[in-house]
């Protein structure tokens, strides 16, 4: 048995990564769960009622399957620890999502923290569902956020599992460079702040595009306090001013590292909503001319097919074809993309598909 902690690093994820992806199928069985913790999903327990709804629809269909006395009892068992541990408060992470995965016969039940998941899914199969964990990290890739004020910068990597500071740098602080008593004073005074100021931004941009060259960033997020929370963009350079997500309100010499992460990933996902939002669009633009399918069945057939590029899905829809066809979609390694903005929602029937190729 191996639970998580709230927070882990990035090596302790992808070892349990690892753990998991080395059961082979076989004959016993493995419960997969995937939830989401946001706020609205916590309050009231509406995680918990979502998931007792899921476990008894999940036991209703494996009462139609031909198991034996002994594998529903083995089930029921799994499934019971999975909610036990969901019920007890202490046990839920500070993340946005949580997965878990339980096999009695493999002594298994393992607990990842997740910064999100695609939506809530619960399934019974002959080896852990990790596909979607598979992706995540290379889909979250490495986030760069960089807190500053006038006098100094630091340097956050926000990851799929974790939040490291790096080196930051300091600047001069003009304030203490002297005094002045009006005049020309107050005017040189004034202009040593602005240009000591500039001269740190400029620093900051070039650390920002050297850590993009050891590392390819998927994002950069800037912060700070009042009016200079962007001041660092124009001074980024091309090669990397299209990575900017936005910015973030914090204070650059308080924040914490777990503060950092939580507004870097509020801000993913206002960006997400946009990028599903387009998505939305190309689906409307596409399905007249045969390059997207709009509706469950539709979908279903073009993912038999190997057409699918992007998997729209609804983050609402109860429907258990739309899981598996999330599942699919990975094994294909399809992007999958769940709607939960409600103007891209009203587009998409339950499923719909951005196309490799026309039928």
């Amino acid at each position: 048995m191996s639970a998580l902690p709230a927070a882990i690093t990035d090596q302790n994820a992808r070892a349990a990564v690892e753990r998991l992806a080395a059961i082979e199928p076989g004959k016993h069985w493995v419960v997969s769960c995937y939830l989401k913790l946001e706020p609205r999903d916590r309050s009231r327990g509406k995680y918990l009622i979502k998931m007792k709804n899921r476990v008894r629809e999940t036991e209703a269909a494996l009462s139609r399957q031909p198991l034996s006395h002994q594998e529903r009892e083995i089930i029921a068992a799994d499934l019971h620890r999975v909610l036990t541990y969901l019920e007890e408060p202490n046990h839920l992470p500070r993340a946005r999502a949580i997965a878990l995965f339980a096999s009695r016969d493999l002594d298994l039940f393992e607990v990842l923290p997740l910064p999100h998941v695609h939506r809530s899914r619960l399934a019974i199969e002959r080896e852990p569902l990790i596909r979607e964990l598979l992706v995540l990290e290379e889909e979250f890739g490495t986030i760069l956020t960089v807190l500053y004020d006038r006098t100094a910068a630091r340097f956050f990597e926000v990851t799929a599992y974790d939040s490291v500071e790096l080196p930051g740098l300091a600047g001069v602080d003009a304030s203490r460079a002297g005094k002045f008593h009006g005049g020309a004073g107050e005017h040189n005074y004034h202009m040593r702040i602005r240009t000591e100021k500039h001269r740190l931004y400029a620093h900051i941009a070039d650390r920002v595009f050297q850590i993009n060259r050891e590392k390819p960033l998927s994002g950069i997020v800037l912060g700070s306090v009042g009016v200079d929370a962007g001041a660092v963009i124009p001074h980024l350079h091309t090669y990397v001013h299209d990575l900017v997500l936005g910015v973030i309100k914090l204070n650059p010499k308080k924040a914490s590292a777990a503060e950092v992460r939580e507004a870097t990933l509020t801000l993913r996902e206002e960006r997400e909503r946009a990028w599903e939002r387009a998505h939305a669009d190309a689906v409307t633009d596409g399905a007249p001319r045969g390059w997207a399918v709009n509706g469950v069945e539709p979908t279903l057939k073009a993912l038999g097919r190997g057409q699918v590029r992007t998997l729209l899905a609804d983050g609402h829809d109860g429907d258990t074809r739309i899981d598996e066809a999330i599942e699919e979609a990975l094994r294909q390694r399809a992007q999958v993309d769940v709607l939960y903005d409600e103007k891209a929602r009203r587009v998409v029937d339950g499923l719909a598909a951005l196309l490799r190729f026309r039928s």
